[in-house]
């Protein structure tokens, strides 16, 4: 039997963006990047999330404006864009907010995301990440990126922090005005 991984001492989720965030589509057009596609339960999981004190950053390879925006809208204000090596970025994230790296998590899906993966005190991939990927991280997620895996992981980290389920009741009680 597997042994289960308890979450409850990450204090910094980072992500990548297209295949975690987005389903790793890119529409483009003659004038640059036209749209990506977030999911609206991620985008209500980081808003949880940061809420109930986790931190959030967003590393990635790309320049996007609309991943910009999207990140406006969340709160997000640790976006990091054309990065080379994520892992080298995630220690310097780590490092500038005084959180040890046993305590920082990150979720990636494919080979660029590996130094990232490798240093992280945690880790986590969608079910359609890569094998190379899948076979070293710590968990991955049955939802595929784009469409809940994000949630999935904060949802994971907060009821293993034991707040998830004052989370729910707080919605039964009123709405939290959060925007997805």
């Amino acid at each position: 039997m597997p042994k289960k991984l308890n979450f409850s001492n990450i204090k910094l989720l980072a992500v990548d963006v297209d295949g975690v965030l987005t389903d790793g589509s890119i529409i483009i057009g003659q004038d640059g990047e036209l749209s990506k596609h977030f999911s609206v339960l991620d985008g209500l999981g980081i808003r949880v999330a940061i809420r109930k004190g986790l931190q959030f950053s967003i590393i990635t390879g790309r320049h996007s404006e609309i991943l910009l925006h999207r990140a406006m809208e969340l709160n997000i204000s640790s976006v990091y864009e054309n990065v080379v090596d994520k892992g080298e970025t995630l220690v310097q994230i780590a490092k500038e907010a005084g959180i040890d790296m046993d305590d920082v998590a990150f979720m990636g899906d494919d080979l660029n995301d590996l130094s990232a993966l490798d240093i992280a005190g945690a880790s986590f991939a969608p079910v359609n990440a890569v094998d190379d990927v899948k076979k070293i991280v710590d968990y991955v997620t049955v939802k595929p990126g784009g469409a809940g895996a994000v949630r999935e992981v904060v949802e994971k980290i907060l009821t293993d922090k034991g707040i998830w389920q004052d989370v729910v009741a707080s919605y039964i009680k009123r709405g939290q005005g959060d925007q997805q």
